[in-house]
């Protein structure tokens, strides 16, 4: 556990700070076999198929990775990562990333990799492992095409929304609503690269309670979340403000990235394009407010009519240390907005 734990640091670390495009590819390599096993972890076949998805989708893009990387340094005479001055080359390179991070329409691996595997496995794959390709397209975003990353963004807050509705899992609701978020993400990095980084710092620190919560009271499909309160009633009410947050409501802390980014577009002159995301993010809105109502309103004493789980009291690692101040930071960060 250590070493699977220390791997996935270094991977990590190695793409945030080498300049060099072959460091940077051995850098994500690690990474990506260091997390094979948490995802197996389980021992089921669902999540031995998660295991197989997950490997062959991040190696494809791997693979376009340094064949982008290889074109560049034989057209250019360089292999700095800030330096990708061909046009084919940075193309690829975009792609590579939008799948490393789970983006429409290379998206269809994240619900079923996040469904076959635990919860704590899931919020890694959803938080952390989105670091690595989001500092990688920050370093390129001054060589990559705007229409690209405009498209690429615009179809992945459409298929977020479109495909949350229809899920009861917890796990492909959240897998969706990363797609949506990383939509946001790379539309903004070809706007204002700083914008699109904080947004996706502000999502991670988000979508660690929500996932941590979920994992302490074994809540998995939208049934389990209308007899939540019968775990933990507190829980209920924090993760109802959690999903009210990570749907933008003001006065909550989700709200400050889309207002940022929808003001940067404005100021832009991008008025369809800021018309367009704002429509498309009330489809988040949908399944957001679903889970909000289900735990909210249901709670004791206005029952649900469905038959109430039974919680094994498994032996859950003490999680308040995290998360009381990453929920705190997920629901009052407010005033900390940037001018």
């Amino acid at each position: 556990q250590a070493l699977i734990t220390t791997s996935i640091i270094l991977g990590t670390t190695m793409v945030t700070t080498s300049h060099h495009w072959l460091m940077t590819w051995v850098g994500l390599e690690i990474n990506m076999l260091a997390i094979l096993p948490m995802i197996s972890k389980p021992k089921t076949t669902r999540s031995t198929e998660a295991t197989t998805k997950y490997f062959l989708t991040q190696a494809v893009a791997s693979i376009m990775l340094l064949m982008a990387s290889t074109t560049n340094a034989w057209q250019t005479g360089t292999w700095s990562i800030t330096q990708i001055d061909n046009v084919y080359s940075s193309t690829i390179m975009t792609l590579a990333l939008a799948t490393k991070m789970g983006a429409a329409p290379f998206h269809f691996w994240l619900p079923e990799v996040l469904q076959g595997t635990s919860m704590t496995t899931a919020m890694i794959i959803s938080s952390w492992q989105k670091i690595a390709p989001t500092t990688l397209m920050y370093m390129i975003s001054n060589n990559t095409k705007t229409p690209t990353l405009i498209l690429v963004g615009v179809l992945s807050i459409l298929v977020g929304g479109l495909g949350g509705i229809n899920q009861t899992q917890m796990r492909k609701m959240m897998a969706y609503s990363s797609i949506s978020n990383t939509g946001w993400t790379i539309m903004m990095m070809a706007i204002s690269p700083n914008i699109a980084v904080f947004n996706m710092l502000m999502y991670i620190i988000m979508i660690i309670p929500t996932f941590m919560m979920m994992s302490s009271t074994s809540t998995k499909t939208l049934q389990n979340i209308s007899t939540m309160w019968t775990t933990s009633p507190m829980l209920t009410y924090l993760m109802t403000l959690l999903m009210l947050s990570t749907s933008s409501l003001p006065p909550l802390t989700g709200f400050m990235p889309k207002l940022v980014m929808l003001n940067e577009l404005i100021k832009q002159e991008l008025l369809i394009l800021a018309t367009t995301t704002a429509l498309m993010s009330l489809i988040n809105l949908l399944f957001y407010m679903r889970i909000a109502y289900l735990s909210a309103m249901l709670t004791s004493p206005t029952t649900s009519t469905s038959t109430t789980k039974w919680r094994h009291q498994t032996k859950q690692p003490n999680m308040t240390t995290t998360l009381i101040p990453t929920a705190l930071l997920s629901l009052l960060a407010i005033p900390a907005i940037p001018n």
